[in-house]
Parts: structure tokens; sequence; C-alpha cells
């Protein structure tokens, strides 16, 4: 089974079956070689009846980039025990993801401005920036994929009041 490209952190899945022909054979256990792979779906030791089959899934799930190679072991009463399959997959790095802000200046006179980020509508929220921004744009690198966040900013005077929240953004960043 070859399960293709898969982002770290991510995971896909394929399906597969188990026979038995001629006469009935009892599955005794699995062993997988990677703990990049796993099995699910069979509960050891069962009996597959001649003719029937059993559904299993196989899940791939890299812990780091670069090419995963496994073997999956089926140990049964089956005079070619065990039944052997390869895998593999490839380990991509994650997709780094940003949100890019930009606002409109203060009319006010002001020093800079501080970045909000909450993960619900109404907040709370929680600042982003470790020092005023004195530009209207900001780039929020530590997003993560899959999440809805909520942005709002303010701004500070020379006595270094702050204003109200603005008015909120809301940014969807895709998965992975």
């Amino acid at each position: 089974m070859n399960f293709g490209s898969v982002a770290v952190g991510s995971s896909r899945s394929q399906t597969g079956t188990l026979s038995a022909s001629g006469t009935s054979v009892t599955v005794l256990s699995d062993r997988l070689t990677s703990a990049e792979f796993t099995l699910s779906g069979l509960t050891f030791p069962f009996t597959l009846a001649a003719g029937k089959g059993a559904s299993f899934t196989l899940t791939f799930k890299p812990q780091t980039s670069g090419v995963a190679t496994a073997s999956l072991s089926l140990t049964s009463d089956a005079s070619n025990s065990p039944a052997l399959e390869s895998l593999g997959g490839s380990g991509t790095s994650a997709q780094q993801h940003s949100v890019s802000l930009s606002w409109n200046a203060s009319t006010s006179q002001v020093l800079g401005y501080n970045v909000y980020r909450g993960s619900q509508s109404g907040g709370p929220y929680t600042k982003i920036n470790s020092a005023l921004d004195t530009i209207t744009i900001y780039l929020d690198s530590s997003v993560q994929g899959g999440q809805t966040y909520y942005y709002v900013t303010t701004a500070v005077n020379g006595s270094g009041v702050e204003s109200g929240y603005s008015n909120r953004v809301q940014a969807v960043v895709p998965y992975p």
C-alpha cells in the first residue's frame, strides 16, 4: 500500500480486506515495523470462514519529513503464514500559515498600535505584538491550520492611553 505524500502531523487512511479461501483461517496477531503506521478494525485473535473477508484500515501519520516504509505482518494458522504487506508513504513539511492584517491609520496623533487576537468572536482577546506597531500592517505567523481567529487593534497615544477595540475581523486558516 502506498499512501503518497502526507503532511507531518496529519494522516491518511486506506482500507483493505483479508480473505480466506479453501478453509477457515484463524488470524492470531499483527506486527507493524513502524509507529508511523497503525492498523485498526481487527480484534485478535479472530477466525475467518472460508470465502469470507474482514475489512481493516491502515493509517499513515508521518512524524518527520521524508520517505517512510514499513511492513505489516499478519500471523495465522494458514500454511503460508505470516501474510506480509509492504507500506510506504512520504512525510512532507506541514504548511506554514500566516495572517496578514492591515488597517486605516488613526486620525488622532498616536505612537502606534496594538494587535489583539482571540479564538471567539467577542473575545477575550490577547495582545500578540511585543512592541507598539508603528505602521498599519501586521503579519501573524503563529497561527495554526484549521483554526479561526478574530483580530482587533487599538491605538496608543503619546500619554500611553490605549483606545477601545477597532472593528473585529475574522481569519479562517485552512487545514493543514
